[in-house]
């Protein structure tokens, strides 16, 4: 593999990012020469869908501009967040998530040995870490700790206190995991901007933050691992991608808010970069014409705006590349016996309700029973004298 230099690293991890904030401290530890230590954490709720490419893509960037990444798999914020993963299957989650993301990252041809994973409650349990949980909840507000969460903690009129020590926790990790930046989704903004205000507080360093895109949804609006309709799971087999993708929002003409538009942009050309040639194509045989082959997103969003490529077309492209593109994780999840018990015990199936039957007693007229022993008898129906 080629060797980048300094000016290349950067350009490679700020590519397709909304923002980096104090990207003086990135510039600086590249310049030394030394590899800039990033984490991403993931609280291990529901099932990852195929918008863990996203960042996926990102952390396969960060690791090739030669970062040492973490991944941090956090567990207790799982539970803290109202209680989207219950205790009793956090552990179990966990295992899935870091199966999920390692087989993702490969599946784009990333090598993942110099990836590291860890598991929130490994150190969150520690008297040093609850101490120093304890100086912010005495240094933070209310206010400010309900404003850093807005966007990631479900909200809800009479919140609960663990919403409150949510961003608390998130921005304390950024110590403890000792990295010089922390990675995630714009809609952590709030958050990166209290751990810069937060951490000084308590005799700790800033860090940068790097800030992904947003990537709508099928159905317009976020990807969502509780909304069905708007995302493709990892495990969904090629029939139900292809049926998700042929419902998915992509008016003609219209890039503005277009999912399937950004699901190329941000997943399927950066990962076909990573394993050597950056290309889409769009087959149009069925119209006897020649493919459309993209080499970057602007030409594509031009020919979508002129209905060149259209939404028939589009589709069916997407959900070539992306079955394609997700062959091998389903592939190692055939073959694991491990990761399949696992995603039993981590996200069993709902309990089928039993209907209740009646018990109307056994005299009520219709009893068949009833009937028939009458029937024989003739003694339970002779009148009284």
């Amino acid at each position: 593999m080629t060797t980048l230099n300094a000016s290349e690293k950067f350009a490679l991890i700020n590519e397709n990012l909304a923002e980096i904030i104090n990207p003086e401290i990135i510039e600086k530890i590249l310049a030394e020469g030394r590899n800039p230590r990033v984490y991403w954490g993931t609280a291990t709720t529901g099932r990852p869908h195929c918008g863990y490419f996203v960042p996926g893509i990102k952390i396969a960037q960060l690791l090739a501009a030669g970062c040492d990444v973490t991944i941090l798999l956090a567990d207790i914020h799982g539970f803290l967040d109202n209680l989207k993963a219950p205790l009793e299957l956090v552990e179990y989650r966990a295992k899935f998530y870091r199966l999920a993301i390692q087989n993702l990252l490969e599946a784009v041809g990333v090598s993942t040995e110099k990836l590291k994973f860890v598991l929130g409650s490994s150190y969150q349990k520690s008297p040093e870490y609850v101490m120093d949980v304890y100086k912010l909840c005495s240094l933070v507000s209310e206010h400010d700790a309900k404003k850093a969460g807005a966007e990631v903690v479900k909200q809800s009129a009479n919140v609960p206190l663990s919403g409150l020590l949510y961003p608390i926790l998130q921005v304390l990790d950024e110590e403890y995991l000792q990295v010089d930046a922390q990675f995630g989704g714009v809609d952590q903004r709030k958050l990166f901007t209290a751990a810069k205000e937060w951490l000084p507080r308590i005799g700790y360093k800033e860090r940068a933050h790097l800030l992904n895109t947003m990537v709508p949804g099928l159905r317009g609006g976020k990807m969502s691992s509780s909304d069905e309709d708007s995302k493709i799971d990892l495990l969904d087999p090629p029939e139900v991608v292809t049926k998700k993708l042929k419902k998915a929002e992509a008016a003609p003409k219209v890039v503005e808010g277009n999912g399937v538009l950004a699901f190329i942009e941000f997943v399927l050309l950066p990962a076909s970069a990573l394993k050597g040639k950056r290309e889409f194509r769009v087959d149009r045989e069925r119209d006897g014409l020649e493919p459309l082959v993209y080499t970057n997103i602007e030409q594509l969003h031009e020919d979508y705006k002129n209905d060149v490529l259209t939404p028939q077309l589009l589709k069916p492209a997407v959900s070539k590349v992306l079955i394609e593109l997700m062959a091998p994780i389903q592939a190692a999840f055939q073959a694991s016996p491990e990761w399949q018990e696992i995603t039993q015990r981590a996200y069993p199936p709902p309990e089928k309700k039993v209907k209740k039957v009646k018990d109307k007693g056994s005299r009520h007229p219709g009893n068949a029973n009833e009937a028939k022993s009458v029937q024989n008898t003739g003694a339970e129906a002779a009148p009284e004298n």
